[in-house]
């Protein structure tokens, strides 16, 4: 375990409320997060120290860059594990994807290979440079479909932050919003802190994620969950926030 889990901190961590990350990339060699087992029981063990208990596994699945499949995460999975059983660490772990919305999504879609969470969610990603096209249809024939859609990190689309209206469209249509814990951490800016913080206020966080790649992004969120940004977040984000229902 890195040495820093036994460093003192600066303030005394607050005893959360939740108990299950829902959006990670900690499976071990599938996409630009955690290269290897030892790697990813490290930041297992940095999340434990939260009081985490549940983990769900949410590799990136994107066209030319981070092509999975039902294949290549159930390796990545039996992997991480098997190396989980070797080390004797009691955490609960269940995957399925970080889904950007484009054409090899559409292809995954059509031919029955989406992994769900558990619970039918699927954890689904806009682009970054403009909403994916036939976006509120593409929601809708998931949720025909037996799919529970949520949507990432939706704070860092900055193509939404001078057009509010579109957050309450989405989530008032039933789609769910995943806040990442790094956006309101400052870790990706400003602005994506103060619209994460908007949606906190909203009532539209009804997720929050780690979004965790690596061990900076652990030290970003634990100095957050320190801070007093947070205390005064909590009272909100405890009605809101569902990541202890999803079971497994």
């Amino acid at each position: 375990m890195f040495d820093f889990l036994f460093k003192k901190k600066t303030a005394e961590l607050p005893e959360l409320f939740f108990h299950t990350d829902v959006h990670c990339h900690i499976m071990p060699g599938v996409d630009h997060g955690s290269p290897d087992e030892e790697t990813s029981l490290k930041l297992i063990e940095s999340e434990q120290t939260w009081g985490i208990e549940r983990i769900i596994l949410t590799s990136h699945v994107t066209e030319s860059t981070f092509e999975n499949n039902p294949d290549t995460l159930a390796a990545g999975f039996k992997r991480l594990t098997d190396a989980v059983a070797s080390a004797g660490n009691p955490i609960r772990l269940a995957y399925s994807a970080e889904y950007r919305i484009d054409a090899l999504f559409t292809e995954q879609y059509k031919n029955g290979m989406l992994v769900k969470m558990p619970g039918d969610y699927l954890l689904v990603e806009n682009s970054f440079i403009q909403e994916p096209w036939g976006l509120d249809n593409l929601l809708f024939d998931l949720k025909i479909n037996g799919f529970k859609p949520i949507m990432a990190h939706p704070e860092r689309f900055g193509y939404y932050y001078n057009d509010k209206k579109r957050y309450t469209a989405l989530h008032d249509a039933g789609n769910l919003f995943q806040v990442n814990l790094l956006s309101l951490a400052g870790y990706h800016g400003a602005d994506a802190k103060k619209i994460a913080e908007w949606l906190v206020e909203q009532g539209y966080a009804d997720f929050l994620g780690t979004d965790m790649h690596h061990i900076s992004h652990f030290e970003a969120i634990d100095k957050y969950l320190r801070s007093k940004d947070f205390k005064k977040l909590m009272p909100k984000l405890e009605k809101t926030v569902k990541n202890d229902k999803i079971e497994f």
